[in-house]
C-alpha cells in the first residue's frame, strides 16, 4: 500500500518552542517519529512534510493522488482561512484525517471554523501530539475498510 502523507502547515516547525502551554514540548521530529511508529504498527509507512507555504502544501496534495493512500493533515492556521487547501483535498480521492494539537473550539472564535473539516472523514482536536497517532491509526482503519 502507498504510504500515508502526513502534512503539517505553518508554524508547526516551531513545535517545542512555540507556546508550550498550548502545543506541548514535543518537537516536529517527535511527531514524525510518533507517526512512523504508529504506521509501522499497522504495517504501513508514512511520508512527513511541513511547510509554511500554502502553495507547497497544495502541490504535495496534488502529488499525493499518485503517491499516497491517505492524508493526515494539520493545516495550522491555513485550516481557518484556506479554501485553496480544501479544494486540493477534494481532488484527492483517499481518506483525509484532520488533526489539531490544541482544542480549536476552546480557543479564539476565529479558530472554531476549519475549511478542511468539510473534506475530512475524521477530525481530531485537543489530544496533543497523540492526536497524530490516532489520526494514522484511523487512516489505516479507513484504508482497510
Amino acid at each position: 500500500m502507498k504510504p500515508i502523507l502526513v502534512l503539517n502547515g505553518p508554524n508547526l516547525n516551531m513545535l517545542g518552542q512555540r507556546q508550550p502551554e498550548v502545543y506541548g514540548t514535543e518537537t516536529l521530529a517527535d511527531v514524525e517519529a510518533l507517526c512512523e511508529a504508529e504506521a509501522a504498527r499497522h504495517g504501513l509507512a508514512v511520508v512527513c512534510r511541513q511547510s509554511n507555504r500554502e502553495y507547497e502544501l497544495i502541490d504535495w496534495i496534488h502529488a499525493a493522488r499518485e503517491a499516497n493512500s491517505a492524508i493526515v493533515i494539520n493545516p495550522g492556521a491555513f485550516g481557518h482561512s484556506s479554501v485553496a487547501l480544501l479544494d486540493a483535498l477534494i481532488i484527492f480521492e483517499g481518506p483525509v484525517i484532520e488533526v489539531h494539537i490544541s482544542n480549536i473550539h476552546a480557543r479564539e472564535s476565529f479558530r472554531h471554523h476549519s475549511y478542511i473539516s468539510r473534506r475530512a472523514q475524521t477530525v481530531i482536536a485537543g489530544a496533543g501530539v497523540q492526536g497524530y497517532a490516532f489520526a494514522v491509526a484511523r487512516a489505516a482503519q479507513l484504508l482497510r475498510g
